[in-house]
């Protein structure tokens, strides 16, 4: 009795183990390396090339005024012995107006709600869209349970390059924009 116990017990436990084994190769594994697949985006790159730029130009400004405001106190520290208080108070609520000037304009340029934040969102973000469509339109034709992206800092100690799928995202992207052609694609950092 005891022995057809254990035979039963074996055959189960084989057949759990066959199964989940079954389970676990029907399930694909896929990578991208998102920052490869939007190297090879020119409008990604143009998009960029336009944030930049406003963001030099918003840096710019904003120091510009910083640099007014330490004019101001070093002027306000030189005259203060000869002003009346009435006179040096309303250079220091000067000085105080232009670095609140300064603070408001870095936070309507690069606050969490900012200019910056809003334009990439109005440039990068449809982009981003479609990238992620692609990947989920891929997924799905060949049955890939996961795609994971290699960019994005998630800890993938190993990937064998045959499970990269971003030529293949490029390649669907490639249906609704420009992208470079797969011969002609940036190979850095790959």
């Amino acid at each position: 009795m005891k022995t057809k116990k254990s035979i039963l017990f074996a055959v189960v436990m084989f057949l759990l183990g066959f199964t989940t084994l079954n389970a676990q190769q029907a399930q694909r594994i896929a990578y991208v390396d998102s920052n490869y697949i939007l190297e090879n985006i020119p409008e990604y790159g143009d998009a960029q090339e336009e944030i930049n730029s406003m963001s030099e130009k918003w840096e710019k400004e904003i120091i510009a005024i910083r640099q007014q405001v330490e004019e101001m106190y070093r002027e306000y520290q030189a005259e203060s012995v000869l002003l009346s208080e009435d006179q040096k108070r309303k250079k220091e609520e000067a000085i105080i107006a232009k670095e609140q000037e300064a603070k408001t304009l870095q936070m309507q340029y690069f606050g969490p709600d900012g200019e910056l934040f809003t334009k990439r969102n109005e440039l990068v973000q449809p982009i981003q869209e479609k990238v992620y469509n692609a990947i989920n339109q891929i997924a799905l034709t060949k049955n890939y349970a996961f795609v994971f992206d290699k960019a994005s800092g998630a800890t993938i100690l190993y990937c064998n390059d045959k499970n990269d799928i971003s030529d293949d995202v490029l390649d669907e992207i490639g249906n609704v924009m420009q992208t470079v052609r797969r011969e002609d694609r940036k190979k850095s950092g790959r």
